[in-house]
């Protein structure tokens, strides 16, 4: 049931409209109805939150997440994957199509749109894939899945190692107004490879994934996209060689857009120590040079979004030799306090900090949200920017518990999430209406 909110004097960052600074925003009908600088009565009936030292931003919005349904449900399903979302802050999140039934029809697109209505907490939007199966060998029906409700077109997990092929998708995709999200990787050059290659890599005795498997399927596709005049959107960009390939492309007028995820601004590849196979990942962690370039990258514009790739994983896929340990980390229930382990350390405003988690990604895939202007969905996070707190992994709302940031402190945590008008998390507890 839609309620009528009076957040009283937060401190509000709507990157898009310009405002960071001490407001009153009024919720009703689950939009946002006022925004003012002065104190706005409460209405009758109202609900008031006095949201003094806390930051009222827009709901955030992940591009890049697994629910691992259909499929997997024993990893993730699309209600504990919306749990882990709104304890995170995040309002809606674009799910995946590598799951084990691969989203390439429609009715695995309905599928999914019915287990989010049923879940009834954050919007959840889908991918569909590029190609039949993921198999990189047939186009899916892209007007299918377009019309059923999918919101970009990618193979994640996988490239479209068939230049041709990915040409084709490119251009067809423009029909539509979709993005082509893609997973660069050159699988002749990471063949075989555990991790980043460099001096970890060799002490350990393992074999790396050099730079150039993801660089140069960034260079091959931004040819494509030039040629094409499509929409093309780089997953997780994990290196310095594709930030500054990007950066040029945008420069040129190129309609390309671009992620990065927390744990490749946050860590790098000498995190995986001593085998640790929670800091295995695709594309792997990479060298400190890597990790400087993708925080000039945040800071100048030329990634869009924050996304977390949240890949959730069971403990039998990690307790394994590293080279046979499964890539990925959950994500949803970290990113926050990663990404503002940026804004602590002065690297990034806390208005740029909200930005790439809301109305970049927002503007990315043209999602509702994103806003707080007067009319927008009322889809809103509450921060607390100073709490600190432990990460423990055996707490977190998502089914899987593959992180390599157990233990650690962070500096900033959720206190509140608003879907459409509506509470949905608060104080660490799900507010559910199921």
């Amino acid at each position: 049931m839609m309620t009528t909110v009076l957040f009283q004097r937060a401190r509000v960052i709507d990157p898009r409209n310009g405002v960071d600074g001490v407001r009153d925003v009024l919720v009703t009908d689950g939009r946002v109805a006022q925004v003012s600088d002065a104190a706005l009565p409460a209405p009758q009936d109202a609900r008031v939150v006095d949201a003094t030292g806390k930051w009222l931003v827009p709901g955030f919005i992940d591009l890049h997440v697994h629910l691992r349904e259909p499929g997997e449900e024993g990893k993730e399903t699309v209600l504990t994957g919306c749990r882990a979302a709104v304890a995170g802050g995040f309002t809606g999140v674009v799910a995946m199509p590598n799951t084990k039934v691969v989203n390439d029809s429609a009715l695995v697109t309905e599928l999914v749109l019915s287990r989010a209505r049923d879940a009834a907490l954050c919007h959840v939007y889908p991918a569909g894939a590029i190609t039949k199966g993921l198999k990189g060998e047939e186009l899916s029906e892209a007007g299918e899945l377009i019309g059923a409700g999918c919101v970009a077109l990618t193979d994640d997990g996988r490239p479209v190692m068939n230049a041709a092929l990915m040409r084709r998708v490119l251009q067809y995709a423009t029909q539509f107004d979709v993005p082509v999200m893609v997973h660069e990787e050159d699988l002749t050059l990471s063949a075989g490879g555990a991790m980043h290659e460099g001096a970890t890599s060799t002490r350990l005795g393992l074999r790396g994934i050099p730079a150039s498997a993801e660089v140069a399927m960034v260079a091959r596709d931004l040819v494509l996209l030039e040629e094409t005049k499509g929409r093309l959107h780089v997953a997780h960009v994990s290196c310095e060689g594709s930030v500054r390939l990007i950066r040029e492309a945008k420069k040129r007028g190129l309609s390309v857009t671009c992620e990065v995820a927390p744990h490749h601004f946050i860590l790098d590849d000498r995190a995986v120590g001593d085998y640790d196979t929670h800091a295995k990942m695709a594309p792997p962690l990479r060298g400190d040079v890597d990790v400087k370039a993708l925080r000039e990258a945040l800071v100048d514009g030329t990634v869009d979004a924050i996304a977390t790739d949240h890949a959730p994983h069971g403990v039998s896929d990690k307790l394994v030799e590293f080279e046979k340990g499964i890539n990925g980390i959950v994500g949803l229930e970290t990113a926050l306090g990663l990404t503002l382990v940026l804004v602590h350390e002065g690297v990034l405003t806390p208005r740029r900090a909200v930005e790439l988690l809301s109305d970049g990604p927002a503007r990315v895939f043209g999602l509702p949200g994103g806003h707080l202007a007067p009319g927008a969905p009322a889809d809103i996070t509450l921060v607390s920017p100073s709490e600190e707190w432990t990460v423990d992994a055996h707490r977190f709302y998502s089914r899987s518990r593959n992180t390599p940031f157990h233990g650690r402190t962070l500096k900033g945590r959720v206190s509140q999430t608003w879907v459409g008008g509506r509470c949905v998390f608060e104080d660490g507890q799900l507010k559910e209406s199921r």
